[in-house]
């Protein structure tokens, strides 16, 4: 495979959906990744023309789709050069109709567990999983999109006029994010792999029904960046398109 490969989870819509464009567009084959088949064969359709895009199944709440994905790339491509740990979710899905963030004196540790398993342990299994495949490429990348709202510095700025947005739920969940992109940059650091957090700041999706100020392509440049970093590129940071953020 001559050609470098992508995978980018929560894919079929939103900054995802951006991200695969932009990879594409940089020349990647670029693995859509959706929970949801037929939204991520939609998605692919409407993308088409902007590259080499392939949708694929990828549930990442699910260890057998997980598996499965990775026995796909490895069959297909033989290799992964990026993967970006974009799925994510604000709120629990079994509660549609809810707050986008639950006080955390009202929270329901259910709906936290929900947001976690998404946010957190998601994350973790899909990279435990491309890890292999990641080590056989030339220079791999890994991306973690997490949130200003995970800055514990942030949250605890009295001056910070979003530092009760995220509650007890969203806003941890992307702060162990960031503690998890830590841990593997951490472990990876002497190998040609590098592993970044990044911020796409306050984007309209479906995370915040769509109130975000920023549109979804301003919302994927930092992702790609990161995601397309060189050699002399830095790895276990947090940051967004105006530099370093504090953790």
């Amino acid at each position: 495979m001559s050609k470098l490969v992508a995978l980018v989870t929560g894919a079929n819509k939103g900054i995802g959906k951006d991200i695969v464009r932009k990879l594409a567009k940089a020349g990647y084959t670029v693995l859509l990744g959706a929970r949801d088949v037929g939204r991520g064969e939609t998605a692919a359709a409407e993308l088409e023309g902007e590259g080499d895009i392939r949708p694929i199944a990828v549930d990442v709440t699910s260890e057998a789709s997980i598996t499965a994905a990775a026995a796909r790339i490895r069959k297909e491509l033989g290799r992964l050069d990026v993967l970006v740990n974009n799925a994510g979710i604000s709120r629990s899905p079994t509660q549609p109709k809810a707050p986008t963030v639950t006080p955390a004196s009202l929270v329901s540790l259910e709906e936290i567990r929900e947001i976690f398993e998404t946010n957190v342990f998601g994350v973790i299994a899909v990279t435990q999983a491309m890890l292999p495949l990641l080590r056989e490429a030339p220079a791999g990348r890994i991306v973690n999109v997490s949130s200003g709202l995970g800055s514990l510095a942030g949250v605890a700025d009295k001056t910070n006029p979003y530092r009760s947005v995220g509650g007890a739920s969203y806003a941890p969940s992307k702060s162990a994010l960031n503690a998890i992109t830590l841990a593997f940059a951490n472990e990876l650091e002497h190998t040609n792999i590098k592993v970044n957090s990044a911020c796409p700041g306050y984007t309209a999706t479906d995370l915040n029904d769509h109130k975000g100020t920023r549109t979804t392509e301003e919302g994927a440049r930092e992702p790609f960046r990161l995601a397309t970093l060189g050699a002399d590129g830095p790895t276990g940071t947090f940051s967004n398109e105006a530099g370093p953020i504090a953790w």
